[in-house]
This record gives C-alpha cells, structure tokens and sequence, in this order.
C-alpha cells in the first residue's frame, strides 16, 4: 500500500525525551513585510538574472525560476533594499539566506541530474531539500520540481519558512521539522537532494534515499580544511562523485533544536 504523503505544511512531531519536555514554547514569528513598490516590480529581479547570466548561469529553467520569486519576502525588513544583491542576509539563530548566485549555481547542478539527460526542458521528480532556511530556496525549487520536501532542525527557522510561504499555497512544498542528516525516508525515492550546510562527508542515508538516475549537491569539508561543493550521481553503475569550487556554508548537525 503507497505511503500517504504530507500535506503543506507538515511538521514532524519527535518523540518526547528529557531534551525536549519542558522547553518554553518557540517566539511567535513576526508576519513578512508587506511589498514595497520598487522591491515587488518585475524589474527588479529581472536585473538580478540578467547578472545570474552574466556569471555563468545559463539554464534557462533557472534563470526563470530565480526570477518568479520575489526574494525581498523571505527577509526582514530592514533588509528588503539588499535582497536583490548578490548577498547572502542573516534570517535569525545564526542562520542566512544564502546569495542569488549560490541558489542558482546549486539548483543549475541539480538540473543536471543523469535522470534529466537529453531533456533540456524537463522538469526534476522530487527533491528533498536540506536545510529549509526561510523558505527562499524551496520556493525556487518548486519552479524545477514536482515536488519539494524541505527540512529544518531548527524550530525557529521551520515557523519562519511556514509563515513565508503560506501565502503562495504551494501544494506541491512541504515542509518538515526534523533531522536532515538522516533525511526523510517517508518521501523517498528522491529525484535530487540538495544541502543548505556542510558535514565530513555526505551522510549515508541520503545516498540510499537518492533514487537511480538521480544526484546530491551538497557542500562537504574539503581536504584543505575548508568546505567544497560536492556533486554525487547514482548511477546503475555505482556512485560517480566530483568535487567542485569552494563554498561556505553553516555546519551540518544532527537533531532538533
């Protein structure tokens, strides 16, 4: 019998432990800034993909999703006159939204999933995404993909990007509250994972959540002490891995906090 898949939005309740009973309720998350004129118009964003081009990006199906989301939503408002630079911005508890060329580069190496060869035009299976953030990155994601599953660890971040998305109802986006390193098996097979935080290494159970055909792109500790981006395909062969440019990103932990 096929597993009944969560709804938007969903959160994983964990099982009660000493760590968790007692805790004082989460901080009530602060509603999204409305629009301002100059932030919401098309122009806008429309200069940010043309600079997403000009830097190397050139899957149209990316430089398309980039510009149907309006990025000043998904941070403060102190911050909506930076959202369209190419920045990454605090989102709260030590976290950022990571900048437009990084979003891009990392969903442009997804694209290019083995499962998606030959067709320019197509559209991934479903994603499991790492690290939701504030929502920026799944809501691009939804422009590529048939179906999203984002996790956060934090409970902060997890109320956050529910708040930011409720409005766009994006039926095909669900959000969880739980552990990234082991992923999330109930939504498994998964066309592309895609990390928002960098470990030792790619943890294993994403790489047996991964479906055939399908690819990982994640930031990974490099032999150099710093953090590299790491593309892994699953092949009928075995696993073909490649090691690309250098990247910060925050550390990959376990749990839920």
């Amino acid at each position: 019998m096929a597993t009944q898949r969560p709804g938007f939005p969903v959160r994983l309740t964990p099982t009660a432990s000493a760590a968790t009973r007692g805790r004082m309720p989460a901080a009530p998350v602060k509603p999204v800034a409305p629009s301002t004129p100059s932030m919401a118009s098309d122009a806008v964003r429309a200069r940010m993909v043309q600079k997403l081009a000009a830097q190397g990006i050139s899957d149209a199906r990316v430089l398309r999703a980039m510009g149907a989301v309006e990025r000043h939503r998904f941070v403060d408002s102190a911050l909506v006159n930076q959202a369209y630079e190419d920045t990454s911005l605090p989102i709260g508890l030590g976290q950022t939204i990571s900048k437009p060329n990084v979003v891009a580069r990392m969903i442009e190496l997804l694209m290019g999933a083995p499962a998606l060869a030959g067709k320019p035009e197509g559209k991934l299976g479903r994603v499991l995404e790492i690290g939701t953030g504030c929502g920026y990155q799944a809501a691009v994601l939804n422009h590529v993909a048939t179906e999203v599953y984002s996790i956060e660890r934090l409970r902060g971040l997890h109320e956050r990007a529910r708040a930011n998305l409720r409005p766009f109802r994006l039926a095909t986006v669900h959000l969880i509250l739980g552990d990234g390193m082991i992923g999330y098996a109930k939504g498994a097979p998964y066309a592309g994972i895609i990390a928002a935080a960098g470990g030792e290494a790619v943890p294993e159970a994403w790489i047996e959540q991964l479906a055939v055909g399908g690819r990982i792109v994640a930031p990974t500790h490099s032999a150099k002490g710093g953090q590299a981006l790491v593309v892994i395909d699953k092949t009928p062969r075995g696993l073909e891995r490649l090691v690309l440019e250098a990247v910060h990103f925050v550390p990959l932990k376990s749990g839920i906090a």
